[in-house]
């Protein structure tokens, strides 16, 4: 379990931070204060990936699993 939330920390800090990244400065352009409204951005994004990953992640991960394992099985059928 620790090893999944640290991986959806680390994988939320750069996702999060890319993307809040690009958003902004496509959105609004390279303004004055564009640092604090990247950074609060980043911070919103940031706190609401985590929860996704740690929720999300695990079913997406089966769902996955579950259509490669039937390219697999096709593989070895022919």
């Amino acid at each position: 379990m620790k090893q999944k939330i640290a991986f959806a920390m680390i994988m939320g800090v750069i996702t999060t931070g890319i993307i809040s990244f690009s958003l902004v400065s496509i959105n609004i352009g390279f303004v004055a204060n564009f640092l604090v409204i990247w950074l609060k951005s980043w911070i919103m994004a940031y706190m609401l990936v985590i929860p996704v990953i740690l929720i999300v992640g695990p079913r997406v991960q089966k769902m996955v699993e579950a259509l490669f394992k039937d390219a697999v099985t096709q593989e070895f059928d022919k």
